[in-house]
């Protein structure tokens, strides 16, 4: 709709914000909260999310999936109503915005749903930075990232990107210098699980063993050396996640797809996050395009990526 002596005008802007993986992932007891404490290190990585945010009419909120989505979302449950993060972040942004409209959220889902990426996380973020400057709301970064610490512990990080160290709940971020880049193939599952249930079956789990944990304060320096060097052999050696094992006990095939994974060459693997999707370790971009091949020979879903990218950034700005 075009500006017409006074008329309404649309414009939509787009943003695209990435996925992580946890490259440690340290968990603590559960807390009186219902929360756990946590040291993990987090790496934005280059499989992106897109939201293209356009103003309507009115004051209302709608979000819709793109086609030009590359995930199979067949049988897979998105609530595209206040459910759905995305519309919590214009809800939120909406309150905070003093020229406000209506707006029509457009999500391209590219990292896995329920897969331990971050994926809802990274289309808050792309909605936050999308709306601000929509409404022309004038926020800096650290008034976003403070509005993306309400929405979950992960939008902060997807605003950010690159790499940092996360503590408290996640959402404690310090970012971390390093900037060389690691390859990692990502294979992904055709089921999501959720993270409540994993965190769930790792206190279990611990209590049936008698084991008692500390509260994590900081991660091991290691992997940010390993990290800043850029030498995957070292940071192969320190790769931790308490989840995995949690992950592996509600997913058992989780454990075929790392082994499979190190057969076909992959330095190291780890479970994401809470699962299911696994992220291999590879020396550079050509042992990872070589492995993801590999993979998709033997009917797994395998995407090269790498590591660290920027947070969420706006790629257009139209005037419809």
């Amino acid at each position: 709709m075009n500006a017409v002596r006074g008329r309404f005008a649309a414009r939509t802007v787009r943003v695209k914000a990435p996925g992580k993986v946890n490259v440690s992932l340290d968990v603590g007891p559960l807390r009186p909260d219902g929360y756990h404490s946590v040291a993990s290190v987090y790496l934005a990585v280059s499989l992106y999310e897109e939201v293209a945010a356009t103003s309507t009419p009115g004051d209302g909120i709608t979000v819709g999936i793109s086609p030009d989505s590359t995930l199979d979302l067949d049988g897979v449950d998105i609530p595209l109503d206040e459910r759905n993060l995305a519309y919590k972040a214009a809800a939120l942004m909406a309150d905070v915005s003093e020229h406000s409209t209506g707006v029509h959220l457009d999500i391209t889902k590219r990292v896995p749903v329920a897969g331990g990426m971050g994926g809802g996380s990274a289309d808050a973020a792309a909605t936050l930075l999308a709306c601000d400057a929509l409404w022309n709301s004038g926020l800096s970064r650290d008034e976003l990232a403070q509005l993306a610490g309400e929405l979950g512990a992960d939008v902060p990080f997807a605003l950010l990107g690159g790499t940092a160290v996360g503590l408290g709940v996640g959402d404690d971020l310090s970012p971390a210098l390093a900037k060389a880049q690691m390859d990692w193939v990502l294979v992904t599952a055709e089921f999501g699980l959720s993270t409540p249930d994993v965190f769930k079956t790792l206190d279990r789990l611990r209590e049936a063993e008698g084991l008692e944990v500390d509260e994590p304060t900081a991660v091991d320096p290691k992997i940010l050396q390993a990290l800043r060097s850029g030498d995957p052999d070292a940071l192969s050696r320190v790769l931790v996640n308490d989840l995995q094992r949690a992950s592996i006990e509600l997913a058992p095939t989780l454990r075929d797809t790392l082994g499979l994974g190190e057969s076909c060459g992959a330095i190291a693997g780890i479970v994401s996050g809470s699962g299911p999707t696994v992220a291999l370790l590879a020396h550079n971009p050509e042992a990872a395009e070589g492995l993801a091949e590999e993979l998709r020979h033997k009917g797994l879903t395998a995407l090269p990526v790498h590591g660290p990218v920027p947070g969420a950034r706006i790629i257009s700005d139209t005037l419809l």
